[in-house]
């Protein structure tokens, strides 16, 4: 009898991941590693179309009306990024040429990688022409030893799963 729990697909943990932005022309190896990610939704609407057949049914003297619904427009929804403030103000950099009106030059590229407890990617999500439309830094508290926070929320045109 072969072993049940060899081949059950393991459950993710959603502490076992990064997002890894790299950006155009910098510097760094990597821009920015997030270690929280919140709005990854894509759905589609649903389109009714209502027509009238030549079946005429029951007592009617006209065709019986026919409901369809049909797959519509895909829509996803903007992401917002959370990570712990760093020294590298490449993130403020990049909003502020969106800003600036150079978002279309700003379109950016990236990926959310979830792993496995064994530091395995098992699944991999990536999203285009992502750019910058807020940035947020937590409030500043001289008497507390939270970790300040950077925020960034980005409009994104397309996510799809990789992996």
């Amino acid at each position: 009898m072969p072993n049940l729990i060899e081949n059950f697909p393991e459950i993710l943990t959603t502490c076992r991941f990064y997002i890894e932005l790299k950006l155009d022309g910098s510097q760094d190896p990597v821009d920015a590693y997030f270690m929280e990610c919140k709005g990854f939704k894509r759905t589609q609407d649903v389109v009714e179309i209502c027509e009238v057949t030549p079946q005429q049914w029951g007592k009617a003297k006209s065709g019986q009306v026919v409901r369809t619904k049909v797959p519509g427009n895909v829509k996803t929804n903007n992401v917002t990024l959370r990570r712990g403030m760093t020294r590298s103000p490449t993130l403020w950099r990049w909003f502020e040429a969106v800003q600036r009106g150079d978002w279309a030059n700003q379109l950016r590229d990236g990926s959310l990688t979830i792993y496995d407890q064994g530091e395995h990617p098992q699944a991999i999500f990536q999203f285009r022409s992502a750019w910058p439309i807020s940035y947020v830094v937590s409030d500043f508290n001289a008497s507390s030893n939270d970790i300040e926070v950077e925020e960034m929320e980005l409009a994104i045109e397309l996510f799809s799963r990789q992996q």
